[in-house]
């Protein structure tokens, strides 16, 4: 069915914390005694909340996340595309707290490295002797010029799961039955790679479906993008009347926008969308600039094999934040980056050495509700630097049968039940 050197099946049973048994955990990391606290309570943060309740049962460990529930940013593009329920995205914390993690239920609003304290918005602080931070990305308000925090509202980026994924579904429910939706994605790096094409993909099979005159634009600040070839196929085999792409070299970079009148800006022209999907330039959370983690980048320089900080000592930084590449910022790689990280925090608290170890990447993309393509890569920290391994890894074959890419539909859902069991339960 593919090229793959390492299989779907065999990567998705790599997610299971029983695979851990691999950096040879001895029980004397049970005896350490210590507090962890973990910011951000995604795929990388819970996950690595949840094991190190396993690694560290004398520990104290406490997730701090301000929301009750996490809303899973995969399989959302579905939502927006009016193919699965807002409430299959929603994740608590109940297995968590039932395995000995505290969950502070408030936002972290500075960190000092110093004093190992992280500050809580109610105004009370946690003391650390390691600290995690999975705090996601931010948005560059600003980087495209009349883009900032009131715009969203009108123009939707819905790169954060919740409000803002239905917000833009809604908006295309009630799109004019020959509108044009125009979608704007922003250079690399950002979180998901792949995301605004499996979007616009999904976007296009609803307008196919629900408003057969209408039209999916996309203006890309990119001449290429991850599973180009794939997408491409797909989008004349599937869309060749509802989608275009443009490349930045073919004037695709939007470089401003008039929220009032939806109107966004190339070099060259000027177009108005019915509905503008804007996907601006990203950086760490910001939590993380207050903790002394981030470099001119915006993004958070880690030691490869620890996900220590490379600037701060005692903190380490896991997920999207990161700069890990060519590890890309996906919730695959903040899952085995948390239990990777974890390991070594449990290591680190009972004096002994990280260990290197070889790290791995899956990413579904749909093409249609049913259809799915897909890419994997494999990677090795052994020298202190992520890289690839050569020979592994590989990407859906082109030209496939349709039984194939519907096959590859049902393996993302296998995967996203087990990931969401992995990090929540």
């Amino acid at each position: 069915m593919s090229n793959l050197s390492i299989s779907r099946r065999q990567a998705i049973a790599g997610l299971g914390l029983g695979s851990i048994a691999s950096f040879s955990v001895l029980p004397a990391l049970s005896q350490a005694r210590a507090h962890v606290v973990v910011v951000g309570g995604g795929f990388g943060g819970a996950t690595a909340a949840r094991l190190l309740a396993r690694l560290l049962p004398s520990s104290e460990i406490t997730l701090v996340d301000p929301s009750p529930k996490y809303m899973a940013c995969p399989f959302s593009n579905l939502v927006i595309g009016s193919d699965r329920p807002m409430e299959m995205q929603a994740f608590g914390y109940d297995a968590l707290q039932a395995e000995g993690v505290v969950h502070a239920n408030d936002r972290a609003t500075d960190v000092d490295p110093t004093a190992r304290t992280v500050t809580l918005q109610s105004g009370s602080s946690l003391s650390y002797d390691r600290l995690i931070l999975s705090p996601g990305i931010d948005l560059r308000y600003g980087a495209i010029e009349g883009y900032d925090e009131a715009t969203v509202e009108t123009m939707p980026h819905a790169w954060k799961a919740g409000p803002q994924t239905l917000r833009l579904r809604d908006q295309l429910q009630t799109l004019p039955e020959d509108g044009l939706v125009v979608m704007s994605v922003p250079a690399a790096p950002y979180r998901c790679p792949p995301g605004p094409y499996e979007r616009a993909s999904l976007i296009a099979h609803y307008l196919k479906s629900a408003k057969p005159r209408a039209k999916l634009l996309i203006l890309d600040a990119k001449d290429s993008f991850s599973k180009m070839p794939l997408f491409r196929e797909a989008w004349q085999r599937l869309y060749p009347d509802h989608l275009e792409w443009r490349s930045a070299g073919d004037d695709g970079r939007v470089n401003r926008v008039d929220a009032e009148t939806r109107r966004l800006f190339t070099d060259f022209e000027e177009i108005e969308a019915d509905v503008a999907n804007v996907i601006p330039p990203q950086k760490a959370g910001w939590i993380a600039d207050r903790a002394g983690v981030t470099n001119t980048t915006g993004w958070c320089p880690i030691d490869a094999i620890s996900f220590e900080s490379a600037l701060q000592s005692n903190i380490h930084v896991i997920g999207d934040a990161t700069i890990a590449a060519p590890m890309p910022k996906s919730a695959f790689s903040a899952n085995l980056q948390g239990k990777i990280c974890a390991v070594a925090v449990a290591r680190a608290l009972s004096d002994m050495a990280p260990e290197p170890t070889v790290l791995a990447n899956t990413c579904y993309s749909y093409l249609a509700p049913d259809q799915a393509v897909s890419i994997t890569g494999v990677y090795s920290n052994e020298d202190g630097q992520i890289s690839n391994v050569p020979g592994a890894g590989g990407l859906s074959p082109l030209d496939a049968d349709i039984s194939d890419r519907r096959a590859e539909a049902k393996q993302a859902e296998d995967w996203f039940r087990t990931i969401t069991r992995e990090a929540f339960g």
